[in-house]
């Protein structure tokens, strides 16, 4: 921060590319050759010994398998250079405590991306309203969505530019994520007042203060089942069932050890691109709703969840078989579907950035204590969007998400916040495996 109350920030903006089949051929071959220039890395770390594990090794590695390997010259140096640091920095993560250890990334499991470390080598330019141009190295000039302004031309300076990009598909294609470095006024400390929020299936988002925040759809069906579709529309979930079944009826005519058809492989893409446009408009929500709360309230308290543990299955095992297996699975679901952690994230760094703070409270009988009376009583919460107090001398009654929200507030006044999250704080891993062993 600046002795005139500016502070630099960094921030991504993602837009989707125009590519012409042609030029989205040159981006998968670079996406290909970057995810194989990472296995290759792999490879050599396993093989080599320890002390011969330097930066500089792997440059003149990668810089000689450019030469003799064809198909990995399409990758441009400085993204090679990026895979080559990314790799380094994720061994680093993991003995830190971090991450865990980098393996081999696979065809269809990973994400097919490129990195574009240095800004200038963009050349950005506003053509239109809605439209802009970029130079993709090794692609061309390429049109992008315009839909945030940018500081480019005139408005670029040595504090206000895009430092770099990263190209990354999915189902809806190939877009592009600048990440841009600005000089604002230092957020001052926020006055608002203190809330605390239950994330809930019932409920996504529930506010102590009574200030629910719903998707606007039901997020339930009338049978009391999880609606996997509800980012849908009656018309898209129309089509994604007809799209189910005929790759259903096509691939039980597939004969065994036979190859999927490319009809097949494109109904598989239809069924991909209707999921990625709900979860681009679940995220659009999360985003909306975050940055209203950081704006309205200076504190909020959230729980702390550990949400590997309560999507686990239920199932069991053939000597001991779990119970109320297909209800726990469909929570399961309705969990997996809210998000809850990408909410957590959000709402961590949207308070920091308007000058607030987040803390995290212990999740253990937030949901099963009454609010009014403090007391902990078998029986209480009924149902998912119900709680009435059994308590003879409360009688407290409430929707549940509400009420939890309120104990979660009353437990961060009380003083037993765990951990102050302001900011991009980074929760370490329990350490596996030694620094030295991992070397």
């Amino acid at each position: 921060m600046s002795e005139h109350g500016l502070e630099r920030r960094q921030f991504g903006h993602r837009a989707r590319l125009a590519l012409p089949p042609a030029l989205a051929f040159k981006a998968d071959d670079q996406a290909h050759a970057a995810r194989a220039m990472w296995n290759c890395l792999h490879a050599w770390w396993q093989m080599m010994p320890k002390e011969k594990r330097t930066l500089a090794n792997a440059d003149a590695v990668i810089r000689q398998a450019r030469k003799d390997v064809e198909f990995l010259a399409v990758l441009p140096a400085q993204a090679a250079q990026a895979v080559l640091k990314t790799y380094f920095q994720a061994w680093k993560n993991c003995w830190d405590g971090r991450a865990d250890a980098p393996t081999f990334k696979g065809r269809f499991r990973s994400v097919m991306s490129v990195d574009i470390p240095q800004g200038r080598d963009l050349q950005i330019k506003r053509v239109h309203r809605r439209w802009g141009m970029v130079s993709i190295p090794k692609v061309g000039r390429v049109r992008f969505r315009w839909t945030k302004d940018l500081p480019v031309g005139k408005n670029a300076d040595g504090d206000n530019r895009i430092t770099g990009a990263r190209l990354v598909k999915d189902a809806l294609g190939w877009h592009i994520a600048f990440r841009v470095q600005t000089l604002e006024v230092a957020s001052e400390p926020h006055q608002g007042p203190e809330v605390g929020i239950d994330a809930g299936v019932n409920l996504p988002l529930a506010l102590s203060d009574g200030n629910h925040h719903n998707h606007g759809r039901p997020p339930r069906l009338p049978d009391g089942t999880a609606d996997r579709d509800k980012w849908l529309s009656p018309q898209e979930k129309a089509k994604l069932l007809r799209l189910e079944q005929r790759a259903a009826w096509r691939k039980r005519h597939r004969k065994p050890g036979e190859r999927a058809s490319r009809r097949l492989h494109r109904t598989y893409d239809q069924i991909k691109q209707l999921r990625a446009k709900a979860t681009r408009r679940a995220t659009d929500w999360q985003h909306k709703t975050t940055t209203a709360i950081a704006r309205q309230y200076g504190t909020v308290v959230v729980e702390q969840l550990t949400i590997a543990n309560m999507v686990k299955s239920a199932q069991g095992t053939v000597e001991e078989p779990g119970k109320n297996v297909k209800q726990k699975s469909g929570l399961n679901r309705s969990i997996s579907q809210e998000a809850w952690g990408r909410t957590i994230a959000m709402l961590t760094y949207k308070t920091a950035r308007q000058g607030g703070t987040l803390h995290k409270v212990p999740a253990p009988g937030t949901s099963q204590r009454c609010s009014a009376c403090g007391v902990t009583t078998p029986g209480s919460r009924e149902d998912q969007a119900t709680f009435v107090c059994k308590n003879p001398d409360c009688g407290f009654e409430a929707n549940a998400d509400w009420n939890a929200a309120r104990n979660i507030l009353h437990l961060y006044r009380m003083g037993r916040a765990l951990i102050p999250a302001a900011g991009r704080a980074v929760a370490r891993r329990a350490r596996r495996v030694k620094p030295a062993t991992a070397r």
